[in-house]
């Protein structure tokens, strides 16, 4: 079975190393159920010749690392193709089972060349929210797929914008994230945007959705804990109010370094997170406004590697535990309390940790995903 998955912003991402692996992990479980699998992506050029050679060489680095540069299919906006003839894609795409898009906004003439083709929700209530409010128009595909429990369900707090959501849950490969010992004396750590512009409206009220806002209404935790906390953070170096935020944080007892320097690539962003003893993490607070029972793809990660988990709850799962590898926080007193927990049985809640993670199997959504049906 042939399978293009259209990511979303990764070649022209270049120090997003956690950004790569969110479709990575899809990809490998299409892979290992035997599926022929070809990674497609929009590369928006910057004006400037050897700097776009620059980035698609780095990132057909990225991606020869794990066997698709003979897989890989770049275009941009204008519809040209850069690694391969528009001929040549045109009959991949129509020898194609499947195309598994998580590009909102991939170019209409694309998704008629293909047999069947399936958008996929990694943004649950946030990707309903910006469709319903006229922010974002998605052509139509013929499966629909959500990483949000709630999604498309009765009493969901948002609306399913007429679209038959299918549920799956978010994907990580457990081959290529094994456990790893922990060092004693590591910090729990996350990696985290810090401001991405983005706001939600709420019957007039401007509601900030930057993770900013998220990780300030928990920046005492350090003085509440003795377990060490590390927050690697996409800073802007140019920014005097960022420097400011960075000094906050410091000055309240966290470890800050830059993202880029500690996990911009697939590799650094992977040994992060090994030698990281768990993770600690808040959401979006669209996350919590819309009770999405998310968990984020870098989370995880973290599981996966042997490593709990401390992050904020976003609603009741079916799936999420609370208590075991997984520790779900609403408040500062609650956030301290699982921490100190985690680190007081620490090998128990390291092999819950793993286990939880095996219920995310890419191999197993990989499954779902070819064996949908479209429905009728």
């Amino acid at each position: 079975m042939r399978v293009v998955v259209s990511p979303h912003n990764v070649v022209n991402y270049p120090e997003g190393g956690g950004h790569f692996w969110v479709y990575m992990q899809y990809v490998q479980g299409l892979r290992d159920i035997g599926c022929d699998v070809w990674w497609m992506e929009e590369f928006r050029t910057l004006g400037d010749a050897s700097r776009d050679a620059a980035r698609i060489a780095g990132f057909r680095e990225w991606v020869d690392r794990y066997g698709l540069s003979d897989r890989l299919i770049l275009y941009t906006a204008s519809g040209e193709f850069l690694n391969l003839s528009r001929e040549r894609a045109r009959e991949i795409f129509r020898g194609a089972d499947l195309l598994l898009n998580f590009h909102q906004q991939i170019q209409a003439w694309m998704l008629e060349e293909f047999r069947r083709t399936a958008l996929v929700d990694i943004d649950p209530g946030l990707l309903q929210y910006w469709i319903s409010t006229g922010l974002l128009s998605v052509h139509a595909h013929d499966l629909y797929f959500t990483t949000g429990e709630t999604v498309g369900r009765p009493g969901a707090a948002f609306p399913d914008c007429g679209m038959a959501w299918i549920a799956i849950r978010p994907a990580v490969s457990l081959d290529l994230w094994r456990p790893v010992p922990a060092a004693a004396d590591a910090p729990f750590t996350t990696v985290s945007s810090w401001w991405g512009h983005e706001w939600v409206v709420d019957n007039g009220e401007i509601i900030d959705n930057n993770k900013r806002a998220a990780f300030l209404r928990f920046a005492e935790l350090p003085q509440r804990t003795r377990v060490p906390l590390e927050l690697a953070l996409m800073l802007d170096r140019e920014s005097e109010s960022d420097d400011a935020d960075r000094r906050f944080l410091v000055e309240r007892g966290w470890s800050v370094r830059h993202s880029f320097e500690a996990a911009g690539t697939p590799q650094t962003y992977q040994k992060y997170i090994q030698r990281s003893r768990g993770e600690f993490s808040c959401s979006k607070p669209s996350c919590m406004k819309f009770n999405n029972a998310w968990i984020s793809d870098r989370t995880l990660c973290y599981l996966a590697t042997g490593r709990p988990a401390v992050v904020e709850d976003t609603g009741p799962s079916r799936l999420l535990p609370n208590g075991l590898g997984l520790f779900r926080f609403s408040t500062l007193e609650e956030a301290a309390a699982d921490l100190d927990e985690v680190v007081a049985d620490y090998s128990t809640h390291s092999r819950a940790a793993r286990e939880l993670a095996e219920l995310f199997d890419a191999r197993r959504v990989a499954e779902e995903i070819v064996g949908a049906k479209v429905p009728s």
